[in-house]
């Protein structure tokens, strides 16, 4: 039976309300990885051999390494202990919550979801940067927490985008969707936070999404929420859940700019074209 969109969106928000949120068996395998990395015994051997046993994840660990924004060590990373010695266990959550994400989108087969949820991850990824970026040179929050936040800040799309096959109307797009309001609560922030709490995000990341989903800005930046809306804002590849034009997202976002130090938000997010770049690359490939 066809169910319209606010009816597929309340039907998973009986499901996940009842703690049955569906993943493939392979998202399954890296969400045990992000549970055992909470573990405070967990050390990095622990952690390297449970990254071995994913490919996908072990080579995302190495590239990121050896990535610009990491590239401590000329670049000559080529094991995963290293690897993870160098990025830490908060960069290493990110690299899981990167691949859940990936896995999410190879296990559907219609190419159409697939696309969208290319684009969702190119969009993801681009934040994730940009967030880093941020947070480094501007709201001096965290980094690798930036980075993580931008990330997972679309994880409630990737999962309904991953059920669009079972719920095809969950593909419309509303031409005219309500105001933000920091009161309100509805089906898709609900879904995205039980993903969130499934993906065992931390409650100080959860926050720094729902400052973005319910648009409270800060100019310039301070928290990790501003610091995520602000780099989601920049983003120049957009999110194809934006229901505004690229054209009125790139109009927004040049017009973006302020005093940071004896420089300017412009200034220095051209001098780190290549950060960013490199970044979002490695996340992506």
């Amino acid at each position: 039976m066809y169910m319209n969109k606010s009816e597929a969106l309340r039907s998973i928000v009986e499901q996940a309300s009842n703690g049955d949120l569906v993943f493939p068996t392979n998202v399954n395998a890296s969400l045990k990885i992000q549970q055992a990395l909470d573990d405070p015994d967990c050390g990095i051997e622990t952690a390297a051999k449970l990254v071995m046993t994913e490919p996908l994840m072990s080579a995302r660990v190495v590239a990121i390494a050896n990535s610009v924004a990491y590239n401590r060590f000329g670049g000559g990373v080529t094991n995963i202990r290293t690897a993870i010695t160098i990025l830490g266990f908060n960069t290493l959550r990110s690299v899981t919550a990167a691949v859940v994400m990936r896995q999410l989108s190879a296990a559907v087969s219609h190419p159409g979801i697939r696309a969208q949820m290319d684009a969702l991850w190119r969009h993801s990824a681009y934040v994730a940067a940009l967030a880093h970026l941020i947070a480094r040179k501007v709201s001096k929050v965290d980094a690798e927490t930036a980075l993580f936040a931008g990330i997972v800040h679309e994880v409630g799309g990737f999962y309904l985008l991953s059920r669009a096959q079972e719920f095809p109307a969950l593909l419309e797009i509303d031409s005219n969707p309500p105001a933000p309001d920091a009161l309100a609560e509805t089906d898709e922030t609900f879904i995205g936070r039980a993903v969130l709490n499934k993906l065992l995000v931390p409650k100080r990341v959860v926050s720094a999404v729902e400052a973005l989903w319910y648009g409270m800005r800060v100019m310039p930046p301070e928290t990790l929420g501003d610091t995520l809306l602000l780099a989601n804002e920049l983003a120049a590849v957009p999110s194809p859940l934006d229901p505004r034009s690229p054209e009125s997202i790139r109009q927004s976002a040049s017009e973006i700019d302020f005093a940071v130090g004896e420089g300017t938000l412009s200034s220095i997010l051209s001098e780190s074209t290549e950060d960013v770049e490199s970044l979002t690359a490695t996340l992506i490939s």
